[in-house]
Formats: C-alpha cells, sequence, structure tokens
C-alpha cells in the first residue's frame, strides 16, 4: 500500500504468526494478561506502548491469540479507555508540535505544506471516529494555519 501523501510504497512489514493457536512458551492465563493490560493502562501507557510491553517483557506476542480479544477492546470492557483514539492523539500532537516550530521559523514554507497535509489527516480520521461514535461529534481540530500564512 502507497503513502497517502508522497509517491512512495510502503514499508515492508513482520508477517503475524500463522497459527491462531497459542504459542507454548507464554505462561500467563489469559485473565493474568488482562490484569497486566489494565495495569499498564492506569500507568499511563498508550495500548501500542502495552502491546510492546507485553511482547519485551512478558514474552506475548499477541493478546489476540490468548485472550481472543485485542488490547483496546480488554480496555473498553475494563472502563479504562482512553477518551480519545491513539491514532488521532499522535496526530493531533504532531500538529501541535509542527505550529510550535512555525510560530519560530515563520519563513519554513516546507513545514507549512507539511502542516496542513497533517491537518487534513487529522480531520478525515476525526470524521470516521465522528461517524462510528468513537469521539463525540462535537469534537473539533482547531487550526492555527490562517495565522501563520
Amino acid at each position: 500500500m502507497g503513502r497517502l501523501h508522497s509517491h512512495r510504497h510502503g514499508k515492508s512489514h513482520s508477517v503475524r504468526p500463522v497459527t491462531p493457536n497459542t504459542p507454548t512458551w507464554v505462561k500467563q492465563s489469559p485473565s493474568e494478561i488482562e490484569e497486566l493490560i489494565v495495569k499498564y493502562s492506569k500507568d499511563g501507557l498508550s495500548s501500542s506502548e502495552i502491546g510492546i510491553k507485553l511482547r519485551d517483557q512478558h514474552a506475548i506476542p499477541l493478546t489476540k491469540q490468548m485472550v481472543k480479544k485485542s488490547v483496546t477492546e480488554i480496555l473498553e470492557e475494563k472502563g479504562v479507555k482512553p477518551e480519545m483514539p491513539e491514532d488521532l492523539n499522535n496526530l493531533v500532537v504532531k500538529a501541535l508540535g509542527l505550529q510550535k516550530h512555525l510560530k519560530a521559523n515563520k519563513s519554513d514554507r516546507r513545514n507549512v505544506r507539511s502542516l496542513e497535509l497533517l491537518e487534513a489527516k487529522v480531520h478525515r480520521l476525526s470524521t470516521h471516529y465522528k461517524k462510528i461514535g468513537r469521539i463525540p461529534k462535537t469534537w473539533k481540530y482547531k487550526a492555527v494555519i490562517a495565522q501563520l500564512e
């Protein structure tokens, strides 16, 4: 799959395990895995950071194989779901960093364009999340691009 705002092709990635069975080296039960996920979420980790921590420290390759649910589904069930989806939050934080950079560097035209493309991604993703009910219909991203030009 190609990138959204460039002419390059997609990056290669690792292949997930073919068998849906639980690996033999995993010692934790599904309930213990759920407890770990909730504990890490209360410590302030995002769902992707939780997955990385489970993989690296506890040798759990995929939670979906053991628990039959994803990390975000487990967090929703336990009531510790974040108010904004992780991918949308990452894009907004990146846009705020770019806006801060552009306030200090007013003649940086390349990053003005980067900010426009990033804000387009935010608007597209927020529209999707509003449709499926993941964020409130009144949520709005406020752009500062008009002040920069």
